[in-house]
């Protein structure tokens, strides 16, 4: 498959949106229960819609401005712009079939994303990994899938990655635990080629990679592997993103970011510095 122009950021235009809708009904003091009675839906929707989880209808946007006394016909028209561009669908929708649906929106906020900070202990981050290394932790992820559904699933995975090397590339903060290097994924001349692959990835001026190693012990993320993703418009809070087998969290809360941005902060200080990390990485190379 050709990739497609991206429909980057839809996800996050549909968050936006929603972010917006939800400060123009509150400033009006209207309730959930009463916007959603106009347009036909439950309160629990409006509430879906306000948290950017499921799409707008134009018509239900206009309605909504109506009833919060929206009636400047440029804002009016912004906000439904706004509607219509988070209908773009993103390139990665041609994938549906070996995509898990909960995917899709971390993939349209990595998209629009201009800060992703991330720590793995299991693997080397998705964004990170060799063609070879990506094919061979898919294969074991998905052992009924065919060639072609791994085909594709790496497709998607390389795609992802190329946006660290295009115009406007977001910064990639990555803490790696020692482990996702000592675990041998594909054989020894996988490996050979994923620690070339971090180090030449760790030269981009907006890619920054550290490792957390053994000897440190315990240490901030006892949780495990999370993301925390950063946006360049003002009105949009961080998410931070944890995976599980069969979905994920997307977590926006003030106090749930800040909790996962103070892990973070305190991997980067007790992790190899990046100067140190790519010397453990030529390291590893020489002995595999």
């Amino acid at each position: 498959m050709t990739p497609e122009t991206p429909g980057a950021g839809s996800t996050v235009r549909r968050i936006l949106l929603g972010s917006q809708l939800r400060r123009l009904r509150e400033s009006k003091g209207v309730s959930r229960q009463q916007a959603g009675y106009v347009i036909r839906a439950s309160e629990s929707k409006i509430s879906r819609l306000e948290l950017g989880r499921v799409s707008f209808k134009e018509r239900d946007v206009a309605d909504l401005l109506t009833l919060y006394d929206v009636t400047d016909e440029a804002e009016r028209e912004a906000l439904l712009q706004l509607a219509r561009d988070a209908k773009t669908p993103g390139w990665w929708q041609r994938y549906n079939e070996v995509l898990p649906k909960w995917f899709h929106a971390y993939v349209g906020l990595e998209e629009a994303a201009a800060l992703i900070r991330t720590y793995e202990c299991q693997f080397v981050p998705g964004l990170l990994q060799s063609e070879d290394y990506a094919r061979s932790v898919i294969r074991q992820g998905n052992a009924a899938a065919t060639e072609d559904e791994i085909a594709d699933r790496v497709t998607v995975r390389m795609q992802r990655a190329q946006r660290l090397t295009a115009p406007g590339a977001p910064r990639l903060w990555a803490v790696l635990d020692e482990a996702a290097l000592k675990r041998e994924i594909g054989g020894p001349d996988v490996m050979r080629g994923q620690f070339e692959h971090l180090i030449a990835m760790s030269k981009l001026p907006n890619v920054t990679i550290q490792v957390m190693p053994f000897r440190f012990g315990g240490h901030a993320a006892e949780g495990g592997a999370f993301s925390i993703l950063r946006f360049p418009e003002p009105d949009l809070p961080d998410v931070v993103y944890v995976e599980n087998l069969v979905g994920a969290l997307y977590l926006d809360k003030r106090d749930d970011v800040d909790s996962y941005l103070q892990a973070m902060e305190r991997l980067c200080v007790d992790s190899e510095t990046p100067e140190r990390t790519v010397e453990t990485l030529d390291e590893l190379l020489r002995k595999t």
